[in-house]
Protein backbone atom coordinates (compact mmCIF):
# COMPACT_ATOMS: atom_id res chain seq x y z
CA UNK A 1 0.00 0.00 0.00
CA UNK A 2 1.73 3.08 -1.32
CA UNK A 3 1.62 6.47 0.96
CA UNK A 4 1.01 5.56 4.01
CA UNK A 5 -0.39 8.00 6.54
CA UNK A 6 0.64 7.55 9.82
CA UNK A 7 -1.85 9.14 12.26
CA UNK A 8 -0.24 8.22 16.12
CA UNK A 9 -3.54 8.44 17.64
CA UNK A 10 -6.14 5.82 16.86
CA UNK A 11 -9.37 8.46 16.90
CA UNK A 12 -12.49 8.14 18.68
CA UNK A 13 -15.29 9.40 16.47
CA UNK A 14 -18.29 9.17 14.02
CA UNK A 15 -17.49 9.49 10.42
CA UNK A 16 -20.17 9.76 7.45
CA UNK A 17 -18.78 8.01 4.59
CA UNK A 18 -20.77 8.29 1.11
CA UNK A 19 -21.54 4.79 -0.50
CA UNK A 20 -18.24 3.94 -2.31
CA UNK A 21 -15.82 6.54 -0.21
CA UNK A 22 -12.67 5.21 1.32
CA UNK A 23 -9.84 5.62 3.86
CA UNK A 24 -6.73 5.44 1.97
CA UNK A 25 -3.61 3.30 3.67
CA UNK A 26 -2.57 4.37 7.27
CA UNK A 27 -1.90 3.12 10.78
CA UNK A 28 -2.47 4.15 14.38
CA UNK A 29 0.13 3.43 17.04
CA UNK A 30 -2.90 2.55 19.24
CA UNK A 31 -5.26 -0.27 18.91
CA UNK A 32 -8.96 0.21 17.14
CA UNK A 33 -12.39 -0.73 16.94
CA UNK A 34 -14.00 0.32 13.74
CA UNK A 35 -17.74 -0.32 13.85
CA UNK A 36 -20.69 0.29 10.87
CA UNK A 37 -23.54 2.02 12.26
CA UNK A 38 -25.17 1.94 8.59
CA UNK A 39 -23.90 0.41 5.69
CA UNK A 40 -21.31 -2.29 5.49
CA UNK A 41 -17.66 -1.10 6.04
CA UNK A 42 -14.42 -3.42 4.51
CA UNK A 43 -10.86 -3.19 6.22
CA UNK A 44 -7.95 -3.88 3.78
CA UNK A 45 -4.75 -5.02 4.47
CA UNK A 46 -1.63 -6.78 3.08
CA UNK A 47 -3.23 -10.00 4.38
CA UNK A 48 -6.63 -9.41 3.19
CA UNK A 49 -10.36 -7.85 2.95
CA UNK A 50 -12.46 -7.82 6.64
CA UNK A 51 -16.12 -6.71 6.27
CA UNK A 52 -18.84 -6.07 8.31
CA UNK A 53 -22.79 -5.22 8.73
CA UNK A 54 -24.24 -4.00 11.70
CA UNK A 55 -24.19 -6.58 13.67
CA UNK A 56 -19.99 -7.05 13.57
CA UNK A 57 -17.20 -4.90 14.26
CA UNK A 58 -13.49 -4.84 13.31
CA UNK A 59 -10.25 -4.94 16.01
CA UNK A 60 -7.55 -3.33 14.02
CA UNK A 61 -4.30 -3.58 16.19
CA UNK A 62 -2.17 -1.27 16.79
CA UNK A 63 0.69 -0.43 13.55
CA UNK A 64 -1.65 -2.31 11.53
CA UNK A 65 -1.78 -0.65 7.38
CA UNK A 66 -5.41 -0.80 6.76
CA UNK A 67 -7.80 1.02 4.63
CA UNK A 68 -12.04 1.90 4.69
CA UNK A 69 -14.27 1.51 1.89
CA UNK A 70 -17.82 2.23 2.25
CA UNK A 71 -20.55 0.28 0.72
CA UNK A 72 -24.16 2.19 1.00
CA UNK A 73 -23.79 5.38 3.05
CA UNK A 74 -21.78 4.57 6.05
CA UNK A 75 -21.56 5.92 9.47
CA UNK A 76 -18.12 5.09 10.54
CA UNK A 77 -17.74 4.55 14.86
CA UNK A 78 -14.45 4.17 15.25
CA UNK A 79 -12.73 3.66 18.97
CA UNK A 80 -9.19 4.15 19.66
CA UNK A 81 -7.30 2.12 22.52
CA UNK A 82 -3.78 2.97 24.09
CA UNK A 83 -1.06 0.52 23.10
CA UNK A 84 -0.96 -1.36 26.10
CA UNK A 85 -5.25 -1.39 26.25
CA UNK A 86 -5.58 -4.75 24.74
CA UNK A 87 -8.25 -6.36 25.80
CA UNK A 88 -8.91 -8.92 23.56
CA UNK A 89 -5.39 -9.95 23.40
CA UNK A 90 -5.62 -10.01 19.53
CA UNK A 91 -2.50 -8.95 17.21
CA UNK A 92 -4.67 -9.51 14.18
CA UNK A 93 -7.54 -8.02 12.32
CA UNK A 94 -10.47 -9.68 13.50
CA UNK A 95 -14.42 -9.89 13.84
CA UNK A 96 -16.21 -9.81 16.07
CA UNK A 97 -19.90 -10.16 17.06
CA UNK A 98 -21.82 -7.07 18.06
CA UNK A 99 -24.86 -7.76 20.73
CA UNK A 100 -27.61 -5.37 20.80
CA UNK A 101 -26.11 -4.13 23.78
CA UNK A 102 -22.54 -3.68 22.66
CA UNK A 103 -23.60 -1.71 19.30
CA UNK A 104 -25.24 1.04 21.79
CA UNK A 105 -22.74 1.12 24.06
CA UNK A 106 -20.18 2.01 20.79
CA UNK A 107 -22.74 4.03 19.70
CA UNK A 108 -22.78 6.38 22.24
CA UNK A 109 -19.56 6.09 23.76
CA UNK A 110 -17.99 7.30 19.92
CA UNK A 111 -21.06 10.33 20.21
CA UNK A 112 -18.71 12.48 21.99
CA UNK A 113 -15.64 11.92 22.60
CA UNK A 114 -14.66 14.90 24.69
CA UNK A 115 -17.08 14.16 27.57
CA UNK A 116 -14.74 13.75 30.63
CA UNK A 117 -17.96 12.71 32.99
CA UNK A 118 -17.45 9.48 35.44
CA UNK A 119 -20.38 8.41 33.59
CA UNK A 120 -18.52 7.72 30.12
CA UNK A 121 -15.64 6.34 32.06
CA UNK A 122 -18.21 3.67 33.06
CA UNK A 123 -19.53 3.19 29.74
CA UNK A 124 -16.07 2.69 28.55
CA UNK A 125 -15.74 -0.09 31.20
CA UNK A 126 -19.13 -2.04 30.06
CA UNK A 127 -17.89 -1.48 26.38
CA UNK A 128 -14.80 -3.33 27.04
CA UNK A 129 -16.34 -6.04 29.06
CA UNK A 130 -18.48 -6.56 26.27
CA UNK A 131 -15.62 -6.32 23.98
CA UNK A 132 -14.10 -9.41 25.70
CA UNK A 133 -17.19 -11.75 25.85
CA UNK A 134 -17.61 -10.98 21.68
CA UNK A 135 -17.48 -14.28 20.05
CA UNK A 136 -14.84 -14.10 17.08
CA UNK A 137 -16.40 -14.79 13.01
CA UNK A 138 -14.52 -16.10 10.37
CA UNK A 139 -15.66 -12.94 7.84
CA UNK A 140 -12.54 -12.27 6.13
CA UNK A 141 -11.36 -12.80 2.20
CA UNK A 142 -7.83 -13.54 3.29
CA UNK A 143 -5.32 -12.34 -0.15
CA UNK A 144 -3.35 -15.35 -1.85
CA UNK A 145 -0.16 -15.68 -2.48
CA UNK A 146 0.42 -18.29 -4.65
CA UNK A 147 -0.33 -17.01 -8.19
CA UNK A 148 -2.29 -20.25 -9.17
CA UNK A 149 -4.45 -19.57 -6.16
CA UNK A 150 -5.39 -15.73 -7.14
CA UNK A 151 -6.23 -16.93 -10.70
CA UNK A 152 -8.47 -18.83 -9.56
CA UNK A 153 -9.99 -16.39 -6.97
CA UNK A 154 -9.76 -13.63 -9.85
CA UNK A 155 -12.17 -15.24 -11.51
CA UNK A 156 -14.83 -15.50 -9.38
CA UNK A 157 -14.34 -12.27 -7.81
CA UNK A 158 -15.22 -11.22 -11.23
CA UNK A 159 -18.34 -13.56 -11.45
CA UNK A 160 -19.17 -15.15 -7.88
CA UNK A 161 -22.36 -16.59 -9.45
CA UNK A 162 -19.70 -18.88 -11.38
CA UNK A 163 -20.85 -22.67 -10.69
CA UNK A 164 -17.52 -24.44 -12.02
CA UNK A 165 -16.03 -27.19 -10.08
CA UNK A 166 -12.47 -26.57 -8.66
CA UNK A 167 -11.50 -29.10 -11.55
CA UNK A 168 -13.09 -26.65 -13.87
CA UNK A 169 -11.31 -24.11 -12.25
CA UNK A 170 -7.71 -25.83 -12.34
CA UNK A 171 -8.69 -26.87 -15.80
CA UNK A 172 -8.36 -23.01 -17.05
CA UNK A 173 -5.82 -22.32 -14.83
CA UNK A 174 -3.55 -25.01 -15.40
CA UNK A 175 -3.57 -26.08 -12.12
CA UNK A 176 -4.52 -29.35 -11.06
CA UNK A 177 -7.78 -30.01 -8.72
CA UNK A 178 -5.47 -31.16 -5.71
CA UNK A 179 -3.11 -28.48 -5.88
CA UNK A 180 -5.71 -26.16 -5.57
CA UNK A 181 -7.40 -28.08 -2.97
CA UNK A 182 -4.12 -28.01 -0.72
CA UNK A 183 -3.78 -24.33 -1.49
CA UNK A 184 -7.36 -23.01 -0.22
CA UNK A 185 -6.63 -25.22 2.84
CA UNK A 186 -2.43 -24.27 3.51
CA UNK A 187 -3.00 -20.21 2.34
CA UNK A 188 -6.75 -19.73 3.50
CA UNK A 189 -7.12 -22.45 6.51
CA UNK A 190 -10.69 -23.35 4.81
CA UNK A 191 -12.24 -25.15 1.99
CA UNK A 192 -12.74 -24.00 -1.77
CA UNK A 193 -16.74 -24.32 -0.59
CA UNK A 194 -16.10 -22.38 2.14
CA UNK A 195 -14.09 -19.67 0.52
CA UNK A 196 -16.47 -19.50 -2.22
CA UNK A 197 -19.40 -19.00 0.41
CA UNK A 198 -17.39 -16.32 1.99
CA UNK A 199 -16.69 -14.62 -0.87
CA UNK A 200 -20.35 -14.99 -2.24
CA UNK A 201 -21.68 -13.13 0.69
CA UNK A 202 -18.95 -10.48 0.84
CA UNK A 203 -20.39 -9.49 -2.85
CA UNK A 204 -23.94 -10.13 -1.26
CA UNK A 205 -23.05 -6.94 1.32
CA UNK A 206 -22.12 -4.74 -1.42
CA UNK A 207 -25.26 -5.27 -3.54
CA UNK A 208 -27.59 -4.79 -0.86
CA UNK A 209 -25.54 -1.67 0.50
CA UNK A 210 -26.62 -0.40 -3.49
CA UNK A 211 -30.10 -1.41 -2.66
CA UNK A 212 -30.47 -3.94 -5.07
CA UNK A 213 -33.11 -6.53 -4.74
CA UNK A 214 -32.51 -9.79 -2.58
CA UNK A 215 -33.40 -12.04 -5.44
CA UNK A 216 -31.33 -10.49 -7.86
CA UNK A 217 -28.70 -10.87 -5.14
CA UNK A 218 -29.09 -14.38 -4.37
CA UNK A 219 -28.80 -14.83 -8.65
CA UNK A 220 -25.98 -12.64 -9.60
CA UNK A 221 -24.02 -14.39 -6.58
CA UNK A 222 -24.44 -18.09 -7.43
CA UNK A 223 -27.29 -19.27 -5.17
CA UNK A 224 -29.97 -21.62 -6.49
CA UNK A 225 -32.80 -19.79 -5.06
CA UNK A 226 -33.44 -16.78 -2.91
CA UNK A 227 -34.38 -19.25 -0.24
CA UNK A 228 -31.59 -20.67 -0.31
CA UNK A 229 -29.76 -17.26 0.13
CA UNK A 230 -31.76 -16.30 2.67
CA UNK A 231 -31.02 -19.06 5.13
CA UNK A 232 -27.24 -18.81 4.46
CA UNK A 233 -26.69 -15.10 5.07
CA UNK A 234 -29.43 -15.20 8.00
CA UNK A 235 -27.00 -17.78 9.56
CA UNK A 236 -23.85 -15.77 8.87
CA UNK A 237 -25.12 -12.26 10.08
CA UNK A 238 -28.25 -12.96 12.41
CA UNK A 239 -30.61 -10.93 10.14
CA UNK A 240 -32.13 -11.77 6.35
CA UNK A 241 -30.99 -9.92 3.71
CA UNK A 242 -34.34 -8.27 3.32
CA UNK A 243 -33.76 -6.19 6.34
CA UNK A 244 -30.23 -5.41 5.64
CA UNK A 245 -31.35 -1.80 4.94
CA UNK A 246 -33.45 -1.34 7.34
CA UNK A 247 -30.99 -2.39 10.20
CA UNK A 248 -29.26 1.44 10.57
CA UNK A 249 -31.12 2.53 13.48
CA UNK A 250 -31.36 -1.43 15.56
CA UNK A 251 -30.21 -4.77 14.00
CA UNK A 252 -32.64 -7.53 15.00
CA UNK A 253 -31.42 -9.32 18.07
CA UNK A 254 -30.50 -13.20 17.17
CA UNK A 255 -28.29 -16.28 17.23
CA UNK A 256 -24.36 -15.14 16.35
CA UNK A 257 -24.74 -18.06 13.98
CA UNK A 258 -22.09 -20.53 12.97
CA UNK A 259 -20.38 -20.24 9.40
CA UNK A 260 -21.86 -22.14 6.62
CA UNK A 261 -19.78 -24.63 5.90
CA UNK A 262 -20.45 -24.31 1.73
CA UNK A 263 -22.22 -22.59 -1.08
Amino acid sequence: MPNIRHTPAAPTHTLALAAGERIEAHRHDNHQIVYAGSGVLAVTTDAGTWFAPGTRAIWVPAGTVHAHRAYGHLDLHTLGLPDGDNPLRLDAPTVLAVSPLLRELILAYTRDPTDPSPARRRMRAVLLDQLRASPHEPVQLPTPTDPRLAAVCALLHTDPADPSTLAEFGARTHTGERTLSRLFRSEFGMTFPQWRTQLRLYHALKMLADDLPVTAVAHRCGWSSTSAFIDVFRRAYGYTPGTHNRRGQRPPAGPTGAWPSGA
